[in-house]
């Protein structure tokens, strides 16, 4: 029988009902309509309207389901991590942050580990708290998580204030793969309409977050193994203008090199949804940099990653890469692992 390179999705979420009933014992979500797919949970945790319905498939917390999805669209393996809206980014109190966090990632331990190997957790990380560092340690060394997810905005800060620079040490020297996903719009109240806090607001604020990162002098400091969702969002084409306020303008001249070169050193997922754009990508960054994303169980996901990457005409050793090849090596420790668990 022919073997295959396994296909790795890095950006695929999970939100196990153990933690939900959790919420909903603290009177933080109402789980009334989870069977018609739908979930509410207080504003102050989800950053959303109050009242807003969230989508909430049965593969989110039902492990059989999750596991026919992925053999539906050959998915071998998934990295799974909690979605933005549990990670309480807009919340007053640091403490609930912090302490979701740790709920949430006992929870997506123990859902993973009856998966036989085919999923791995990325473990939250409240950013912007005292606490970030010390949970994303406990999440590596106890949960044996495969590395962290972590939002773009946290605790009333953003990602280059002080408070999170023992986080970017701890991670630099473990090298740990870190997903980074938006999680708040910076101006809600013009994007409430036509779900546009997802569908612009999430790429602007990855973006936006990135940016920080690089003209604080926090990727000169550490060298960072940072995934961005959505294919980087808007910041891949803000690149040459990124260079030219850093060329021309004292303020923005703080970072050693040209923006663009950082952009270079990130890495990407594919969930672009956009053959042209997906591919420009592909050749600024290389398929190295690159890894497939999918973004399930939403309804704004690619339903057939497979097919997305073939589709783009690369050369085999670059698909390979982008639809494995690349994620492997960030997460090579924990696929071994997990191997072989699903052999024994």
């Amino acid at each position: 029988m022919e073997q295959h390179a396994p296909v790795i999705d890095v950006h695929a979420h999970a939100l196990p009902t153990p933690f939900l009933a959790d919420l909903q014992r603290r009177g933080l979500a109402d789980l009334s309509l989870v069977e018609k797919g739908t979930l509410h949970l207080d504003a102050g945790i989800s950053g959303l309207a109050p009242g807003a319905a969230i989508p909430f498939p049965a593969e989110q917390y039902d492990l059989a389901r999750r596991l026919a999805a992925m053999e539906a669209t050959g998915v071998d393996h998934q990295a799974v991590s909690a979605p933005p809206f549990v990670f309480a980014s807009a919340a007053s109190d640091p403490g609930l942050a912090a302490d979701l966090a740790r709920r949430s990632n006992d929870a997506l331990a123990e859902f993973v580990a009856g998966s036989r190997g085919r999923l791995v957790a990325l473990a939250t990380v409240p950013v912007g708290t005292p606490d970030a560092a010390g949970e994303a340690v406990r999440a590596l060394d106890d949960l044996g998580a495969a590395g962290l997810v972590i939002g773009t905005f946290g605790g009333g800060r953003e990602l280059d204030h002080d408070i999170n620079e023992e986080l970017w040490q701890e991670v630099a020297r473990r090298r740990a793969f870190v997903l980074v996903h938006p999680s708040r719009a910076s101006e809600p109240a013009r994007l409430r309409d036509f779900h546009l806090v997802q569908l612009a607001g999430f790429p602007m604020e990855t973006a936006l977050a990135i940016s920080r990162l690089i003209f604080a002098g926090v990727l000169d400091r550490h060298d960072l193994r940072l995934c961005l969702s959505h294919g980087g969002g808007c910041l891949p084409g803000l690149a040459g203008r990124l260079d030219l306020g850093w060329d021309r303008k004292a303020v923005a001249h703080t970072s050693l090199r040209p923006p663009s070169e950082y952009l270079r050193r990130l890495y990407y997922d594919t969930a672009l949804f956009s053959p042209v754009i997906l591919r420009r990508l592909i050749e600024d960054v290389t398929a190295d940099r690159v890894c497939l994303g999918t973004d399930t169980p939403f309804d704004v996901a690619d339903l057939a990653p497979i097919e997305t990457v073939r589709g783009l005409g690369l050369p085999p050793d670059q698909a390979a890469a982008v639809l494995g090849g690349t994620a492997a090596r960030l997460l090579g420790g924990h696929l071994r692992r997990i191997a072989e668990v699903a052999d024994g």
